[in-house]
């Protein structure tokens, strides 16, 4: 029975609904007024131009599904509003960071996306001067859209835009292109951890900025991120005079977009001073330009304007210099006292995420789009047909699809929950099987090692052994020999310590050459002791066995009695040569 019904409402649906939506069609026009309609409504409560709205924190679960909900209204409407060219490419512009702001990256990009299309195939209906004022706005969309991808993973993607933003923004001929290259260094130093192409885009971003906009906010930024490199690299001697530079021109500098002094990087920019003074020891200046910092800090504290942030960066650099000028006393207090704003951030941040991670996830975002798609199918089901019996019908139709619609995905949605739990159920019990193959693969590593000590110090004890023979010798000699002997034995010492800090470093080197022969090795042969998978590398490079003999430490018998070990382990034959299966391995 519900078969047939099925099918009649399919027919209804083909032949009645496709008259009634050409009767009732809304013009281009109308969708602009709705558009505003709904825009009105969400800036109502929170406002375009409110900080606020690009706050996640500023939402609760209810409010954000609300505005989202009318937010996806907007771009549904948006698609079909022609004729308003520079407000569609605004209003896609505000969606992509208003997205990116309140932590949906991959809305923002689909947003971001729909920008670009749209500009790419309605810019000749643009002015001039809306063109040109777009080409700031297409340089910044595209950072924005590389920093999206970055984030979510899609590192390759993430190139590729950055690249196609530094081939657009360098004909400009303005900052967007030394910015843009900025952005590149910095997805390097953020995402894929490459200190020296990141140092490359710095530098390249650095010079164009103070060649063309030396005057320019974007040169302390720049000199901040070359600055970070160095102390990352401990070079404190080339940052410090970055970050000295940097203080100095925060505090005259007027920053290009709010038109007012940038506290915060000043007080950045002073901190990382101090610290890097500190750690070459100049404290004096150091405390110097401590107590500079400490003013501003004081008058930002008065004013209420003082981040929570900037107060830990401040604290933090006042602790470490209270600490090298050992007043342990007071920078124990700072200690306390960072620790203290430490745990306020943490909670915030706990409580943050907590609330979004249960309440606004990616199955709530599903829910909110699909309620919101029901919903305009019934409200445009509700508008007014001049013929009164395809209204009719078209109504009641609609009525029983979307009755039937909410069935089926009712029970979809029972069906993926089920599926979900069964996941998840199998994801622990493969979780906790991999912890315990990780366990055991440490325990055996841990044999190993220790396997390896126990051989090192037998060897170091039959030296101490000949150590003590020789020292017998020399007590019982008389003085016209002791002091050859006693000069062979300074010269045996040394050539042990020689040996044993050269062999060192030849074995941490031969480690890293061969981490890719010893990975392979461990897993056809896991079994394998430390020692014997540095013998089989040695063989591999076709040394001989008197200097594999020496390398070790011990004789040529006993290399022998280690080869003889090893062809066990790796289960050879008597037939086949160890040497030659090593070199093929």
């Amino acid at each position: 029975m519900l078969k047939y019904y099925t099918s009649f409402l399919f027919i209804v649906a083909v032949t009645i609904l496709p008259l009634w939506t050409q009767s009732t069609a809304l013009t281009t026009e109308t969708y602009f007024r709705q558009y505003e309609q709904i825009s009105d409504s969400m800036a109502s409560v929170f406002p375009e131009n409110d900080i606020k709205t690009y706050r996640r924190v500023s939402f609760s679960d209810a409010e954000m599904q609300w505005y989202l909900s009318l937010h996806f209204k907007c771009l549904d409407v948006l698609k079909h509003i022609e004729g308003h060219t520079k407000f569609v490419l605004d209003s896609y512009l505000h969606s992509g960071n208003w997205f990116r702001e309140v932590g949906f990256p991959k809305e923002s990009i689909k947003s971001y996306l729909d920008f670009f299309t749209y500009y790419e195939a309605h810019e000749h209906l643009l002015t001039f001067d809306e063109r040109d004022k777009f080409k700031e706005m297409r340089s910044y969309a595209g950072s924005i859209l590389a920093e999206n991808y970055a984030k979510l993973g899609l590192l390759d993607n993430a190139t590729s835009r950055h690249k196609i933003n530094m081939a657009f923004s360098k004909n400009l001929n303005y900052i967007y292109h030394p910015s843009s290259i900025n952005n590149y260094g910095l997805f390097f130093y953020w995402h894929k951890k490459d200190l020296d192409s990141a140092m490359y885009y710095f530098e390249r971003a650095y010079a164009l900025t103070q060649a063309k906009f030396p005057k320019h906010t974007l040169n302390g930024s720049i000199r901040d991120n070359i600055a970070d490199i160095y102390m990352e690299q401990q070079a404190y001697d080339k940052a410090q005079p970055l970050y000295a530079q940097n203080f100095k021109f925060y505090k005259t500098a007027i920053n290009e977009e709010t038109l007012t002094k940038d506290i915060p990087r000043l007080i950045s920019a002073g901190t990382q001073l101090i610290t890097a003074n500190t750690h070459l020891n100049r404290l004096e200046a150091a405390q110097h330009i401590f107590n500079d910092l400490e003013s501003v800090v004081k008058l930002d504290e008065t004013t209420h304007n003082l981040s929570t942030s900037s107060k830990l960066e401040f604290l933090s650099a006042k602790e470490l210099l209270l600490r090298t000028q050992n007043n342990i006393s007071e920078a124990y207090i700072t200690a306390k006292q960072i620790a203290h704003v430490s745990d306020s951030l943490q909670a915030l941040a706990n409580h943050a995420d907590k609330k979004w991670q249960e309440e606004l996830n990616d199955i709530t975002i599903d829910k909110i789009e699909l309620n919101f798609k029901i919903d305009r199918i019934q409200k445009e089901n509700m508008i007014k047909n001049q013929r009164a019996k395809l209204w009719f019908i078209g109504l009641l139709s609609s009525i029983f699809i979307i009755i039937l619609v909410a069935l089926i995905i009712s029970r979809r949605q029972h069906l993926i929950n089920a599926k979900n739990k069964q996941l998840l159920a199998e994801q622990q019990l493969e979780n906790s099987a991999l912890k315990v193959e990780q366990l055991n693969s440490e325990i055996q590593s841990k044999e190993r090692d220790l396997s390896d000590f126990a051989i090192k110090l037998t060897q170091d004890q039959d030296w101490a052994k000949e150590l003590a023979e020789q020292l017998e010798v020399i007590k019982q000699a008389n003085s016209q020999e002791r002091p050859k002997l006693i000069n062979d034995l300074d010269v045996a010492i040394s050539n042990k310590i020689s040996v044993d800090s050269d062999t060192q470093e030849f074995f941490e080197r031969l480690d890293k050459l061969s981490d890719a022969f010893y990975s392979q090795l461990m897993k056809r042969y896991p079994n394998l002791s430390k020692n014997e998978i540095r013998l089989c590398s040695l063989i591999r490079l076709k040394i001989e066995s008197r200097r594999i003999a020496t390398l070790q430490n011990i004789t040529l018998a006993s290399l022998n009695t280690s080869r003889y070990r090893l062809r066990k382990k790796l289960n050879l034959s008597e037939d086949t040569d160890l040497d030659f299966f090593i070199q093929n391995i």
